[in-house]
């Protein structure tokens, strides 16, 4: 195995690597040597084409980042801080290329690896995890997003055969997919289905033209008609916690994942600092940037610290849901803090993709915004404090 040394991190005041195994540093700088390889000096070009590369996912495989979290079936079987570590490194690349990893295992392959047969697993955990096959999952619709009990995508039965009719809307990767998790009203309450995109009936179109995400790829899916045989359907959940149980998995990530992009940010934002002079001295020199520096980096080792307390308590076993909120809510909030007030320092050309942190902020828009906004996670730790729900 190939030997990585220790990096250091210049918003790092804590010794965050002292937290860390061997292993878990090993893996976190293999994925960080991946970025700095093979996103990050081209991504810059991906967000102005808004392209997506299939072209980078064998390598991804390859890594094991493909459902790293599930067992079995070709999957790693890694840690949850080692798929946050994963993560945070993914996002300082961008948003969209982490987004893609949830999407592929938090999401499509751990709802076949909770929810479904045998027959469902052995079809496709194997193929997702080589990065032969792409999943997608078809949750929110375009009147139901944050309430997704509202959906109204319908399954009818047909002698034997299920038949699906609706829209799903802001599904990641459905153009590009091989097989979706559609999740749909049923007469015997909410249920999950296996669906090959191929399917007749199926159709996915991207959204365009997009502010954000733009290296990313997401969805709005029609399905008419679409014939599904009967084991098609997740036998092994009915109701929304089937869908929620793979969404928490993926707000899990996202913990670690605004704050890779907030890292990002930063450094981007103190090298410009060091080196661009203005009035016969660097801007690093100025106590007003200095300032700003040093708030960045107290909540980027706040952020990371949370993430590894949750990312412990998660492989322990001893994850409450709604400290997933906790970390969610701060974590994406103060990210994108992060990321516009690095913007600042770099000034006018701040703007101009040469940098980071507008990128980041961007696309920290939409991270804020899917798996559960900012009110969503508000909410449900309002209950958790009061007992008292105020969803409606």
């Amino acid at each position: 195995m190939t030997t990585h040394p220790l990096v250091t991190e210049p918003s790092d005041l804590i010794d965050f690597d002292d937290l860390l195994s061997a292993s878990e540093l090993e893996l976190r700088n293999q994925v960080r040597e991946f970025v700095q390889a093979e996103i990050k000096p081209y991504i810059a070009a991906w967000c102005e084409d808004a392209h997506f590369p299939l072209e980078i996912v064998p390598k991804m495989a390859e890594l094991g980042l493909l459902g790293m979290h599930l067992d079995g079936y070709g999957c790693a079987g890694r840690s949850a801080v080692e798929y946050g570590l994963a993560g945070a490194e993914l996002e300082a690349g961008d948003s969209g290329l982490r987004t893609f990893v949830s999407v592929q295992g938090s999401l499509a392959m751990s709802a076949i690896h909770k929810h479904g047969s045998e027959e469902q697993k052995k079809r496709w955990l194997p193929a997702m995890a080589a990065g032969e096959a792409i999943g997608c999952f078809g949750l929110t619709e375009p009147t139901a997003g944050s309430d997704p009990s509202s959906m109204t995508t319908f399954a009818r039965r047909d002698g034997d055969d299920w038949v699906l009719n609706g829209t799903k809307r802001w599904i990641g990767l459905a153009s590009v997919a091989q097989v979706a998790v559609i999740w749909a009203q049923t007469d015997g309450g909410i249920r999950g289905f296996v669906v090959p995109t191929g399917t007749h009936g199926f159709t996915a179109t991207p959204i365009e033209p997009k502010l954000s995400m733009r290296a990313s790829i997401q969805c709005e899916i029609e399905l008419t008609d679409v014939r599904l045989p009967a084991d098609a359907v997740l036998p092994g959940v009915v109701g929304l916690r089937g869908p929620f149980s793979c969404l928490n998995e993926a707000r899990y990530g996202i913990i670690w994942g605004a704050m890779g992009a907030a890292r990002d940010a930063f450094e981007d934002a103190l090298a410009y600092a060091q080196t661009r002079m203005q009035f016969d001295k660097p801007l690093a020199g100025y106590q007003l940037t200095q300032q700003k520096l040093v708030d960045m980096a107290l909540e980027i080792n706040k952020g990371f610290l949370l993430a590894l307390h949750l990312g412990r308590k998660k492989d322990a076993g001893t994850l409450d849901l709604h400290q997933i909120s906790v970390g969610k809510l701060n974590n994406c909030r103060e990210a994108i803090a992060i990321c516009r007030e690095a913007r600042t320092i770099l000034g006018g050309n701040g703007i101009t993709l040469d940098y980071s942190p507008l990128r980041h902020a961007n696309n920290l828009e939409s991270v804020r915004t899917y798996e559960g906004t900012d009110e969503v996670h508000t909410l449900i730790l309002g209950n958790k404090l009061t007992g008292v729900p105020a969803f409606r």
